[in-house]
């Protein structure tokens, strides 16, 4: 009973990770402009994400651009977007996998190595799932501090890291961890013995004795 819950919370810590690295995909504040200059704006806050660039007024106002051109973006944009989405698809195939593994499901119970092979699946999808959005993310923050401290980047140019950053960085724990916990599920080798062969009886005495 204890490997089935250790089971469930992976799968919800994973699942949740998952819905993290869709919301960090989707949101457009993955960076946000740095205040740190002398001539600054404060009525207006600019921020970036993988697919669009916003400014936000101080009256409410938010005004959002597309990226038209796939082409003319930077190899950091283009390698961070290929990653997430390549999280977000593993984790898709993780939770189907890792469903029909599950102690509380009732799919495949006549196997139960085989159904927990499926779990341990599913955990490692998870896994390669959380790594994906861990690289991309830490990608992009990397670049956001080269850039910020890079001599040649003007100060009205330099950004810090945003919402979406931080959502990203959650989402892939979430998943590591919750696919660590169900491969922790993964079933104990057994030793098997020989069957031990059956002695034969003595044949009952006739009574007789022969001299």
């Amino acid at each position: 009973m204890a490997n089935a819950g250790l089971q469930l919370l992976g799968f919800i810590l994973a699942f949740l990770g998952w819905i993290g690295s869709i919301v960090s995909t989707a949101l457009p504040q993955w960076k946000i402009y740095s205040y740190a200059g002398d001539n600054i704006v404060t009525a207006q806050a600019i921020y970036e994400g993988l697919w669009m660039s916003c400014v936000s007024q101080s009256t409410g106002q938010i005004q959002c651009k597309v990226f038209d051109s796939l082409l003319n973006l930077n190899s950091t944009l283009q390698a961070t977007r290929a990653l997430m989405v390549i999280g977000i698809l593993l984790g898709l195939i993780a939770i189907f996998v890792a469903t029909v593994g599950m102690k509380c499901m009732k799919c495949m119970e006549d196997d139960e190595v085989q159904k927990m092979r499926m779990a341990v699946f599913g955990g490692v999808v998870f896994l390669i799932a959380g790594l994906a959005v861990l690289v991309a993310t830490a990608w992009y923050g990397n670049r956001i501090v080269q850039e910020f401290y890079d001599p040649m980047t003007p100060v009205n140019a330099r950004y810090e890291f945003g919402q979406a950053l931080f959502t990203g960085w959650a989402a892939a724990s979430l998943c590591l961890l919750g696919g660590a916990l169900l491969c922790c599920s993964c079933p104990r080798k057994t030793t098997s013995y020989p069957t031990p062969r059956p002695y034969p009886k003595p044949a009952p005495s006739s009574g007789k004795d022969y001299v």
